[in-house]
């Protein structure tokens, strides 16, 4: 094998490019089979990053959940049904009437209401067409459950 320092400067028309790469690392050699299998490493893990940029964002979707007079309702029950596979996910809104959904498919329709004791909010869509990542949404309770849902909450 032979090392880059053995080609005269002369000969070598990457001579000053083969300088930076011997001084590289502190005073490392390399060995040009070496180099070269750094170079093709190296290209792979740019090709990994670019393809998983292709990948598609995970959404999140957060709020609270506020009764009529827009106060805050702890433990309200909030529901998140993914239209595609009808699958329902629930929260349980903290001390603060606070709810969070993360790891969202962006390609896929979400229908998503709260209750709490008798009382619900209108039920909202979130389309797939919606482009934003994070999506801050407040669901008002502003009727009975088995009352017809009016309103755009």
């Amino acid at each position: 094998m032979i090392s880059l320092r053995e080609f005269p400067p002369r000969l070598s028309c990457f001579s000053e490019g083969r300088r930076m790469l011997v001084r590289a690392a502190d005073g490392a050699r390399f060995s040009l089979p070496v180099l070269i299998a750094l170079f093709f490493i190296l290209s792979g893990a740019t090709r990994a990053t670019q393809d998983q940029k292709g990948q598609p964002e995970l959404r999140t979707v957060h709020g609270t959940v506020e009764d009529k007079d827009e106060n805050p309702v702890p433990s309200g029950v909030v529901y998140l049904k993914n239209v595609k596979t009808e699958g329902v996910k629930t929260y349980i809104a903290d001390d603060t009437g606070t709810y969070r959904f993360s790891g969202l498919d962006p390609n896929v329709d979400y229908e998503i209401h709260a209750e709490h004791n008798e009382m619900t909010s209108s039920v909202r869509t979130i389309s797939s067409y919606d482009s934003r990542r994070d999506i801050n949404l407040t669901l008002k309770l502003s009727h009975k459950k088995n009352e017809p849902k009016t309103g755009s909450n």
